[in-house]
């Protein structure tokens, strides 16, 4: 029996329609379900729990987050920076509300303290706001479903 010598590899064209259509569906997928209000929070801060916490009723005006760590410094922008120097920071974005031409009482603060930081930090914190302008403040805490 003669076998037929084949010239090489049989081409075979692939449709990557599918794949491609299945790639923007993910994509699509996970952009829609990103919480984007995870990217200001950050590890090094533990949130008191409590059970009067509640969800935020709506998107706040103008955030500032704030994140007072157990040590008493303070997140800002991602760096870690003390409480006596906080108030250059705040001042900038007093300045560069005001050239946008917003109040800086507009604003909301949100005051992510450590559960383990102390009472006086966090009032300290609040105080260094308030002499920059600033009115509105929100805490945050963790929802205790335990009790």
């Amino acid at each position: 029996m003669a076998r037929k010598q084949s010239d090489g590899p049989s081409k075979t064209d692939i449709d990557m329609t599918p794949m491609i259509d299945m790639t923007f569906q993910l994509i699509t997928f996970f952009v829609f379900t990103l919480n984007f209000s995870t990217a200001v929070q950050d590890d090094r801060v533990q949130l008191p729990m409590s059970q009067l916490a509640k969800p935020a009723e709506g998107p706040s005006v103008d955030p500032i987050t704030l994140q007072l760590m157990s040590d008493g410094r303070v997140i800002y922008a991602g760096e870690p920076v003390s409480l006596q120097e906080i108030g250059g920071y705040l001042e900038n974005e007093k300045r560069v509300m005001i050239a946008s031409n917003k109040e800086p009482r507009s604003a909301t603060v949100i005051v992510r303290a450590d559960g383990r930081s102390k009472t006086g930090d966090v009032q300290e914190l609040i105080k260094a706001c308030q002499e920059k302008g600033f009115e509105r403040f929100v805490l945050r805490a963790q929802y205790d479903e335990s009790k």
